[in-house]
């Protein structure tokens, strides 16, 4: 089966290339960004999504039966305006466009973000949005232009991802592994603060699930991804704490830690925007949200990676390829 993924050299784009090409898939990995890895069966074609000529170009001469959209900006920092987010508005319309005009594409997989909606808000249905964030809002446009776009001709559904994290994750993630590991990481009062969150293999596993199953089972829906056992940020910090070799993570009381995000707001405000606790960090850290699941659970199927298979190997890829490198 020949495959395009947007997005390829990303975090999700790599675990779900190394994934295809385990299994022997022809892949066309597209992404303005080349990727620092090479896979079997995997080619790297370069492209700005933005640029529908050369994405044209692409799925004409690829001609995939199957596409896995990840390409999108995914950072917080636009404040001006949603146009901001051209790569998950203009970039989707590109997208839809080349695969109607390739008209190859049997399955499709368009991803969108649990950002959909504000941390913590459980959406009573899919239609449901309610996001917070310029982002989420782009991915809200993102999700209705698949609906009301598709051609009608390609088996489609929607993903919607929570928080990844493995090994290859981005520098922004990395620094919970770099604080843990310099001891100046904390636990914001004593509860276990559960999530749902996605181990990167697992992820790959349920995107090449969606690619696959039957159409009556996805065509038309959306899927949370995640792992199906909610994840306790106290549980995950302290096992990367412990595989590393890192001091006991220290509790400290939440009204402290309140005073101390109130410090970092005030920073932000002087222009130093590095500055990597705040209130809405803060508030992230401590709302909890368990989506359900279970239509995901029936459609995927059970995961092949438990969490603590999942912090062996993250904890292991950052003392190898993160520490040492340093």
């Amino acid at each position: 089966m020949k495959v395009i993924v947007t997005g390829s050299s990303g975090l999700i784009g790599r675990w779900v290339c190394g994934y295809l090409s385990e299994l022997g898939y022809e892949i066309t990995g597209v992404d303005k960004r080349a990727p620092d890895f090479s896979l079997k069966g995997l080619t790297h074609a370069d492209c700005d999504i933005l640029d529908y000529s050369r994405l044209e170009e692409i799925f004409c001469r690829a001609l995939p039966e199957g596409l896995i959209h990840l390409a999108a900006r995914t950072d917080l920092d636009e404040t001006e305006s949603v146009a901001g987010y051209a790569a998950n508005i203009q970039g989707i319309r590109n997208v839809l466009q080349a695969v109607e005009k390739a008209g190859s594409v049997r399955r499709a997989i368009y991803t969108s973000s649990q950002l959909v909606c504000r941390v913590g808000y459980i959406p009573a249905n899919m239609q449901d949005y309610c996001p917070n964030t310029l982002y989420g809002e782009s991915k809200v446009l993102t999700e209705k232009l698949v609906s009301e776009l598709d051609g009608g001709r390609t088996e489609w559904c929607i993903a919607r991802p929570t928080t990844v994290w493995g090994p290859h994750m981005s520098a922004h993630y990395q620094r919970l592994l770099h604080l843990i590991r310099k001891g100046l990481y904390f636990h914001c009062g004593k509860s276990k603060l559960y999530k749902s969150y996605s181990y990167a293999g697992n992820i790959a596993f349920q995107y090449f699930k969606l690619l696959t199953v039957p159409a009556d089972k996805i065509h038309g829906r959306t899927f949370y991804l995640a792992d199906y056992e909610p994840l306790s940020l106290r549980d995950y910090a302290n096992g990367l704490a412990e595989e590393m070799g890192s001091p006991r993570i220290p509790d400290f009381p939440k009204a402290f830690v309140r005073v101390l995000a109130l410090f970092g707001d005030l920073i932000n405000k002087l222009g130093f925007s590095g500055f990597p606790f705040n209130s809405f960090r803060l508030n992230n850290i401590l709302t909890s949200y368990v989506f359900d699941l279970s239509e995901t659970r029936t459609v995927c199927g059970e995961l092949p990676f438990s969490q603590a298979d999942g912090i062996r190997a993250t904890a292991r890829w950052f003392l190898e390829n993160v520490e040492k490198k340093a």
